[in-house]
Order: structure tokens, then C-alpha cells, then sequence
């Protein structure tokens, strides 16, 4: 009995060294630590991003994502953020040493992240973003866990610029949304070529073009009901929260490329002011063809937009006529 007791024992041990040495096989830095992602098969029905006083709050109710219980939720955004959350992998564990000195030493204070499935909290984590890394981020559990980067496979830029605790981020980057029905009139002011701007008029539902000397004959009126279906959507790219309120009065203080003034049926105004854009390419600074900043009367700040969704409305007088 006392043998097969032994034998037992050895059995059971070995046992659990296998499943022990398996579960270490398939978790190389701890299971506890490689929890970033979400269970395969979740239903990710809301989002927390909290950084000190700082708060975001996305839900999901009947489909539709909510912002702070009130605001439209940009799709594009919560669609990546979602992807992330399922795919994100650890892509190498962080030193003590470069913790102390990149986040630490430079008092980063990180986002906190609570995922939902219905009420119940899923997932959590902290992100601390840092540039010390081309992946941009440093990710733990818990304060008081081990530090990693973690990254999403596919996936070449910075997931953790994802993970902003802004409302402007959340919501839809648009410039324009309104049906023809909606415009009394859009003034187009071009400083590059004054004479080429003109205003678009709406007179009993039929648009009309003027010029400083008043009514501009021979316009195509396809071309001008084309022209302001444009407006119906034109969005930006970003916003340009990267920078500094020196940059910023720069830009203020240039004179700008154009203006767009958009008279809304109901008495509103939407003016949208364009400015050149600069980028730096090897230290150099140089203006950037494909982009130019933008801001709007609302107040909210600075963006950037690609000429590709500003050049439907930026057109020259010219444009209206046949040919």
C-alpha cells in the first residue's frame, strides 16, 4: 500500500510540473501580467479612459456609442480602440531602469483603462505613453505590476495615442454637415487670388453666384447645386493637440489661405479659417503639400486637414462656368 501510495504521489506530481511548466510555455511574463487584451468572444459595451481628473466615458446602448451619456461617438475611433483591446500583445517586457527614467523621472501619469462587458468590468489596465519606444507605450495591470510594451500585431504606429482622454478626440472631425435645405449662403474668401472668391446664394431654392460687382452671369447651375452639395460632409483629419501655444499663435497670426463662411438657414454661422501647413522633414522645416491647419468659430482649437476633403469646397469663381 505504502508503494502504491508513493507511486501515486510521484504521478500527481509529475502531473502538475507539466501543467505548471505548459502554463509557462504558453505565458512567458505570468499570466496575471499578459491580461492587456480582452477574452476572445467579449462584447465590449463600454470604455473608461481616466487620467486624474480627467475622465471619458464611452457605452454602447441599442448599437450606438455614446460619449460622456450624451455626445456622438466618431465610429473610426471606438471601431480601432475596440480592435485594439481584443488584438493588443505584449512585445517585450520594461526594465526597472528605463521605467525610473522614462516615466518615473519625467512624472508621466498614466491613463487608467476599465473595459465593460454590460456592468461588469473585463479588463483593466494603466497606459503610460512615453516616446522612448517606436511603439509609444508602456502598459501594467496594476501600479505595482511589471511594465511592458505592448503593441498591436499588423499595426506600425502608436497604439497608446489612441487612449486620449479628450472628448474632441471621440467626436466626429467634422467641418460641414448640412444638407443644401440647411445653407442660406457660403462665402468663399481666397487671399492667394482675390479675385477669384465669390458667395454662393440661396434665393427661393435656387442658388445663385455673386462676385464684389454683384450677380455673375452665365454660371452653370448644375455646377453650383454640385458645388454646395459638397458641403453635406467635410471632415478634418485631426486634432492638432501636439501643439504648443507658441506654434499656435503663429498660426493665428499668418495670414490665412482662405476663408469659407457658411450662413445656416436657421441664422448660424460656420466660419472655417485655412492656413498653410508646416512638417519637419531632417530637422528642416517645410510646408506640407498634402495638409493645411484649420480652425473653426467654435472655439475648440486648431486641426489639421488633408487638401483632399478641403478641395470640394475650394474653388475659384471660374468653376462655375461651362467647359
Amino acid at each position: 500500500m505504502m508503494k502504491k501510495s508513493v507511486v501515486y504521489t510521484l504521478i500527481i506530481i509529475s502531473g502538475i510540473i507539466v501543467i505548471l511548466l505548459y502554463g509557462i510555455r504558453r505565458s512567458p511574463f505570468g499570466r496575471d501580467n499578459t491580461s492587456f487584451a480582452v477574452k476572445e468572444g467579449t462584447d465590449i459595451t463600454g470604455i473608461d479612459l481616466i487620467q486624474g481628473e480627467k475622465k471619458v466615458i464611452l457605452r454602447k446602448e441599442d448599437n450606438e456609442w455614446r460619449l460622456n451619456s450624451t455626445l456622438e461617438v466618431r465610429k473610426s475611433a471606438v471601431q480601432f480602440i475596440t480592435r485594439t483591446l481584443r488584438e493588443m500583445r505584449i512585445k517585450s517586457p520594461v526594465s526597472t531602469e528605463m521605467f525610473r527614467s522614462e516615466i518615473a523621472d519625467k512624472k508621466i501619469e498614466p491613463v487608467r483603462v476599465n473595459v465593460y462587458e454590460r456592468r461588469r468590468v473585463v479588463r483593466s489596465f494603466y497606459v503610460y505613453k512615453t516616446g522612448a519606444n517606436i511603439y509609444g507605450n508602456i502598459m501594467k495591470i496594476r501600479p505595482s505590476s511589471g511594465p511592458f510594451i505592448v503593441y498591436l500585431p499588423g499595426y506600425e504606429d502608436n497604439i497608446g495615442s489612441h487612449f486620449v482622454v479628450n472628448e474632441l478626440f471621440w467626436q466626429p472631425f467634422n467641418v460641414f454637415r448640412l444638407l443644401p435645405s440647411q445653407i442660406e449662403s457660403v462665402e468663399l474668401r481666397n487671399f492667394i487670388d482675390r479675385e477669384s472668391s465669390f458667395t454662393v446664394r440661396n434665393s427661393g431654392e435656387i442658388f445663385s453666384v455673386y462676385d464684389s460687382n454683384g450677380p455673375v452671369t452665365g454660371c452653370d447651375p448644375a455646377k453650383v447645386k454640385r458645388y454646395i452639395s459638397y458641403f453635406v460632409n467635410v471632415s478634418f483629419e485631426s486634432w492638432a493637440f501636439d501643439l504648443n501655444e507658441e506654434q499656435k499663435r503663429e498660426i493665428l497670426a499668418s495670414e490665412p489661405l482662405y476663408n469659407v463662411v457658411v450662413i445656416k438657414a436657421d441664422g448660424g454661422t460656420i466660419k472655417l479659417t485655412v492656413w498653410e501647413k508646416w512638417k519637419y522633414e531632417n530637422g528642416e522645416k517645410v510646408k506640407d503639400s498634402d495638409r493645411v491647419w484649420g480652425e473653426t468659430n467654435d472655439g475648440k482649437g486648431v486641426f489639421v486637414m488633408r487638401y483632399f476633403d478641403l478641395d470640394p469646397v475650394i474653388k475659384k469663381k471660374s468653376y462655375f462656368f461651362g467647359g
